[in-house]
């Protein structure tokens, strides 16, 4: 079973990732919780201490935004064997799109940055279906988009298990979009029907209508804050088909969009049933 968990971290991303063959792959490192401790929620440490986890296979940092980064203090512990990330952007730029930062999130994160730079063999990447369990793990990214704008640098993240995609984005706004829209290999993989976590925290700047020409959301998954969203959540249901989610008390509803600060942590499992080898589309939320 390949089990993807949205974690609750208020304004910012983080995703849990595990494999059917165990590999542990998180991308995004935001911190926090609506419903738990507040700003004080480390998913990483949450991994190491209540699930025993110790060493990561793969971190993806979708772009360099302190709202993506705030974890890295705690990068390792987990001693990941993998860094992606849109190595493209100099340092320089990383700077000039985090003036609000912490300026120790930023640095810190661009010394992991230098340090990742062996490259992999085949055998120890965790993105090979098989090397963790036939999960087809793809990545696109914009490179010619403006610098000034981080986001449009955000790397796209396409999960491909049994018959369904999954979508992680980061912040990719329209120019981003538009230049990933006009390669084939990424119209390619996008095609099908899944689960989108939507772009750019649910905003309207992250929307892209072209998108569900080719991907069609089962659900929309939106990693949003309680202030300051512009969210897009009805433009969403109308490109949704809608999903049976289970909530922790039992009760069972039908939705188009889940949202972290509405819905808190929420936990995708898909797999093969044994017992008539359909495929299974899991989703609960609190």
């Amino acid at each position: 079973m390949l089990t993807i968990v949205i974690w609750d971290v208020q304004h910012g991303n983080a995703v849990h990732i595990k494999t059917p063959a165990s590999k542990h792959i998180v991308q995004d490192l935001g911190t926090g919780s609506y419903k738990g401790t507040g700003r004080d929620f480390s998913p990483l440490l949450h991994l190491k201490n209540e699930y025993d986890i110790y060493q990561l296979d793969e971190v993806i940092i979708t772009h360099p935004h302190g709202d993506h980064l705030d974890d890295i203090v705690n990068f390792d512990r987990l001693s990941p064997r993998v860094l992606h990330r849109p190595n493209h952007l100099t340092n320089e730029e990383i700077w000039a799109g985090n003036q609000n930062a912490n300026p120790n999130i930023i640095q810190k994160y661009l010394e992991i940055n230098n340090r990742y730079d062996r490259p992999l063999s085949g055998e120890e990447d965790p993105n090979r279906p098989s090397n963790n369990g036939g999960v087809d793990i793809r990545f696109f990214v914009s490179r010619s988009c403006s610098r000034s704008n981080l986001n449009n640098h955000s790397v796209v993240t396409i999960i491909s298990y049994e018959t369904c995609k999954v979508l992680i984005p980061g912040d990719n706004e329209s120019s981003s979009w538009n230049e990933l829209l006009k390669s084939d290999d990424f119209v390619e993989a996008i095609s099908g029907r899944g689960i989108l976590v939507a772009p750019h925290h649910g905003r309207d700047s992250g929307f892209c209508s072209d998108i569900f020409n080719h991907f069609k959301p089962r659900l929309t998954v939106i990693s949003d804050g309680r202030f300051g969203d512009t969210s897009a959540t009805s433009r969403y249901d109308q490109v949704t088909q809608g999903w049976t989610v289970h909530k922790r008390n039992g009760q069972n509803i039908e939705r188009k969009c889940v949202t972290t600060r509405a819905d808190g942590v929420i936990k995708i499992d898909i797999g093969r049933d044994p017992a008539d080898g359909r495929v299974f589309i899991s989703v609960t939320i609190d």
